[in-house]
């Protein structure tokens, strides 16, 4: 049996009936469908860096995606690149910035595979990846059949996909994005990176102007990886930002009057879930037997010695999210996907 904590940046996770590696997408296909017709149980297993393993481990067959490969093709003023699942993403936005490619550099130092990119729908600093997904490519395991599927028909939305709704249903095999080119980044969205920068929002800076700033921003929450820094033995954020109606900005606004706010298009409003986590009383550092609150961010949760079980996070997870609750009336909820545990 394989354990799979070495295999996920939170090093917990207890062992695997079964683990092979699938070195292109035909083999993944292959694997997956054999076990399907077997009626076997799957996990199928990218960067682990988004990923909370029960200690139990998973009783069936866990496939380690390693496909490689990365085609690109001009279109106008765009350049269309296609990616295996497998492919490490912060390699293709180091790249990307190299070329002069633009639409994905403020997502710098995110841990984990191309693959994954669509079913969270990865983003940092006010980019996220449905900006810039022309499609993704993905075995359905419901029809059997390798399917393309359009940028609209991937239901994306904050932190969210159809392929995360029901993760049961989709092997992701490759993305492709439609990048500008261009050597300045996108417009400049978050305040945080603007003020790094030195710019007003909505200004547009050199795409190395722009990694540079967002991995330095990363690293001083420990959230780019680094065998030297324990805080970085996390999922990255364990909770989501909460999008509240108007009704439940209201009673927020009874319990915290002024509270941080960002408006939302459709005119809900999003809270920074770190704020209110420390607002409860859960500050950084905040220990709970082996694992802590990152010291360098409210969002990460640790494993810091590598010594914590799976256990040990959720019952940190559950403290904080009930704290929050009780005060605030807010219920916050998990970004990692979770497998064979819950909150």
């Amino acid at each position: 049996m394989e354990i799979l904590a070495p295999y996920t940046t939170l090093g917990l996770g207890g062992p695997a009936r079964d683990f092979a590696e699938a070195g292109t997408a035909e083999q993944l296909v292959s694997l997956v469908a054999e076990a399907d017709r077997q009626a076997a149980r799957t996990l199928v297993l990218g960067g682990g860096s988004n990923l909370v393993l029960a200690d139990e481990g998973f009783d069936g067959q866990v496939f380690r995606v390693a496909t490689e490969g990365v085609s690109v093709a001009r279109d106008g003023e765009q350049v269309v690149v296609t990616v295996e699942a497998g492919e490490d993403w912060d390699a293709l936005v180091a790249r990307s910035v190299e070329e002069g490619w633009s639409g994905i550099e403020c997502m710098s130092g995110i841990p984990g595979l191309v693959g994954s990119t669509p079913i969270q729908n990865v983003g940092a600093y006010g980019q996220d990846v449905s900006q810039t997904i022309r499609c993704v490519r993905a075995y359905d395991r419901r029809t059997r059949q390798v399917v393309d599927l359009e940028a609209r028909q991937c239901g994306f939305s904050y932190r969210d996909s159809a392929f995360k709704r029901d993760l049961s249903r989709h092997v992701v095999l490759g993305v492709t994005y439609a990048l500008e080119i261009s050597g300045l980044s996108g417009p400049i969205a978050y305040k945080e990176l603007a003020g790094r920068l030195g710019v007003e929002l909505g200004a547009r800076v050199p795409l190395e102007a722009a990694r540079e700033a967002v991995l330095g921003l990363r690293r001083g929450k420990g959230m780019v990886l680094d065998p030297a820094d324990p805080d970085t033995r996390s999922a990255g954020s364990f909770f989501t930002n909460p999008v509240l109606t108007a009704a439940q900005a209201e009673d927020l606004e009874a319990h915290a009057p002024g509270f941080p706010r960002w408006a939302q298009p459709d005119g809900m409003l999003k809270v920074p879930a770190a704020w209110l986590i420390e607002q409860a009383g859960y500050p950084k550092g905040y220990e709970r037997g082996p694992v802590r609150i990152s010291t360098k961010h409210t969002l990460a949760l640790t494993n810091p010695t590598g010594t914590a079980t799976t256990a040990d996070l959720l019952a940190l997870a559950r403290e904080v999210r009930d704290g929050v609750l009780e005060k605030f009336g807010v219920t916050l909820v998990n970004e990692p996907v979770m497998v064979g545990c819950a909150l």
